[in-house]
């Protein structure tokens, strides 16, 4: 079927008709199309991150339905227009520019967020506001490392990130993994678990799944991260290949029963088959399918339609994962846990997310790794001068402290930042954290 005409001028939106349809919950997507320096810097805090230079490469994955509501915005380079109609080329129908671009979006009196991956990252700290996440800083694990008390260190993070610079004794268990693997490594109810990540938000999201999964164990988010480790001047390990082993069928049918029962609680839908067919027969609504298991575990077996989405990076991506906000996101696991206890991260993010139940073993039929759609375009050059990858202070062994520091002090006032955007619509399921003794 041949592509509607596109249309000679494209229509604005203005950045109240967009706040609207956030608090609202209507789908829309807020694409900055500018590099991912310049949008770490500014941008709102649901506008996504699609370049100039990668939208044939990207867009189809990332905006899967033709008709969703687009708006495209840059910063007075010139960008948004030329991105906007080669959206249009692709197909999209419903493309906007945001009105005013990013100073209209200021000046019209929206916030304006820095660095990347700020959804995330603004919910963890509003976890730890509303839950009071147990946490204890460097200073107290060194002490109880040199010690040999007894704890097990869990790192929520990638395994290449772990494998990169990884505090003492770690052991990689990433996000996901956290609540299904925790029993067969800490299986005596007194020993301490204490989740790291590099900075804040998922360690702070990983102790408070293991809370929230009722584990006996004291439980804490090691403060602050690697960073808190580096900035209170303890040496780091490099090179790390601990990782989580397996888990006998009494601690899944456990981790099991505590993960469906929280993604009921936070309001995510159990779907089986039929209802998964449903949802994508529905055309009205934009639909991403993320297995949330290991890369590896996608690569030897996955559901049809499914994307490789390991559930702790998905918690921490969102706005990488599932750029219309307002749109559905079902979630697929081989065990019952992983996909459910994501699932409950991603409802009090305020998401339509369902987890699959009760799915064949035989369904596993797609094997080798993910590969996203592409448009079947050449590859064109950026729009703009390339400009260098936004460089994140905890990420690396080479960071300057005082970027490490400014780092986290800016993290403190996100929650302060979320009361002011208001468009949010975070709830923060009430769970209430222990004291760790």
């Amino acid at each position: 079927m041949p592509l509607p005409p596109i249309p000679t001028t494209i229509p604005t939106i203005s950045p109240e008709a967009v706040r609207d349809a956030l608090r609202a919950k209507r789908e829309i997507a807020l694409i900055d199309v500018r590099e991912e320096d310049p949008y770490a810097q500014a941008h709102p805090l649901f506008a996504v991150q699609l370049s100039s230079g990668r939208i044939e490469l990207d867009a189809l994955w990332r905006l899967p339905r033709m008709d969703a509501p687009i708006a495209v915005y840059d910063d007075g380079e010139g960008l948004a227009e030329p991105a906007a109609r080669r959206l249009q080329a692709l197909g999209y129908s419903q493309i906007h520019l945001l009105a005013g671009g990013l100073a209209g979006w200021r000046d019209s009196g929206g916030e304006l967020f820095r660095d990347v991956n700020v959804p995330s990252k603004a919910f963890g700290e509003l976890v730890e506001h509303e839950l009071g996440t147990p946490s204890l800083p460097a200073e107290e694990l060194k002490a109880l490392i040199d010690s040999g008390a007894d704890l097990v260190v869990l790192d929520a993070r990638r395994f290449d990130e772990y494998h990169t610079m990884s505090i003492p004794r770690g052991t990689s268990v990433p996000g996901a993994e956290l609540v299904l693997r925790v029993r067969a490594l800490a299986p005596n109810p007194a020993t301490r678990i204490i989740v790291n990540c590099a900075g804040r938000t998922r360690s702070l999201i990983g102790a408070q799944s293991l809370v929230n999964a009722g584990i006996p164990n004291p439980v804490a988010a090691l403060r602050n991260g690697t960073i808190g480790w580096t900035l209170a001047g303890f040496e780091l390990e490099h090179g790390q290949t601990r990782r989580f082993g397996p888990v006998s069928d009494a601690q899944r049918a456990t981790a099991r029963a505590a993960a469906q029962s929280l993604a009921a609680r936070a309001g995510a839908v159990r779907l089986d088959g039929a209802g998964l067919a449903a949802w994508r027969a529905d055309g009205s609504r934009t639909l991403y399918c993320w297995d949330v298991r290991t890369p590896e575990e996608f690569a030897a077996g996955h559901l049809p339609g499914f994307g490789s989405a390991p559930g702790g990076q998905l918690v921490q991506e969102t706005d990488v994962f599932a750029a219309v906000r307002g749109a559905r996101i079902v979630l697929a696991d081989d065990d019952g846990v992983r996909a459910a206890m994501t699932a409950h991260w991603l409802a009090q993010l305020g998401w339509e997310v369902a987890w699959l139940a009760d799915v064949a073993a035989d369904r596993f039929s797609e094997t080798g790794p993910w590969q996203p759609a592409r448009a079947a375009l050449p590859e064109v050059a950026l729009a703009s001068p390339a400009i260098a990858r936004y460089r994140r202070p905890y990420e690396g062994t080479d960071n300057p402290r005082a970027a490490m520091q400014a780092y986290l002090d800016w993290e403190y006032g996100l929650v302060a930042q979320l009361a002011r955007d208001g468009t949010h619509g975070f709830q923060v399921l009430a769970v209430s954290a222990r004291t760790v003794t």
